[in-house]
């Protein structure tokens, strides 16, 4: 897949280097292509740098990992996203986020013309997503929205970054559900002392 990371942070960093690993081409959309954050990923196998429109315009998936408070004003620079799937990672936590959205996802449809938006990525760290696996287990991910071509790409995309399932939650009624999921890990992991190093998995009797 032709994939455009937007956001090449921790969460961005860890799956843009899982899904060049795995042979996917990916486009590191920035501001300044001589100056960013995981200039590192470059050394990535299938990774280039590009403008954040550049990287968009020479893919088929968006994947989104800004902070919640700037997703507004990337979405204005990622250009035409006619027909484009976009996976949103991101999360409003304590009131931080877009205005007037209650979910980031929900900002992200309404200021592109992609009605292809999956929240997926979004529910445990980055250190799980650099290594999902825990001794005999692997942990699990999951996704919403309305798009069932954009699940297709999120349930192979999960599994290529390393997870044993994505199961989908439903559609973008289920984005704010998504996102309380986010903030229980974080609650666990951080408020609680739990530390990062704990995920979920759904086990079947």
């Amino acid at each position: 897949m032709k994939i455009a990371i937007i956001g090449t942070g921790n969460v961005g960093g860890a799956l843009a280097t899982s899904w060049a690993l795995k042979g996917h081409e990916i486009r590191l959309g920035v501001r300044d292509t001589q100056r960013f954050k995981g200039m590192e990923l470059l050394s990535n196998p299938n990774t280039t740098v590009h403008s954040i429109s550049e990287a968009v315009n020479l893919s088929d998936i968006i994947l989104m990992a800004t902070p919640a408070t700037n997703v507004v004003e990337i979405t204005h620079a990622l250009g035409d996203t006619t027909g484009k799937i976009i996976l949103d990672a991101g999360n409003i936590i304590l009131g931080r986020g877009p205005q007037g959205f209650a979910t980031v996802s929900e900002a992200i449809l309404a200021n592109t013309a992609s009605r292809d938006v999956v929240k997926c990525f979004n529910t445990t760290g980055y250190n799980n997503m650099a290594d999902p696996v825990y001794g005999a287990e692997t942990l699990d991910m999951f996704m919403a929205g309305d798009s069932l071509e954009g699940k297709l790409v999120a349930r192979q995309l999960s599994k290529d970054a390393g997870f044993a399932e994505c199961y989908d939650v439903g559609g973008n009624d289920r984005f704010a559900l998504m996102e309380q999921m986010a903030w229980f890990w974080i609650n666990l992991a951080m408020v609680q002392g739990q530390g990062r190093d704990i995920g979920i998995k759904i086990l079947r009797r």
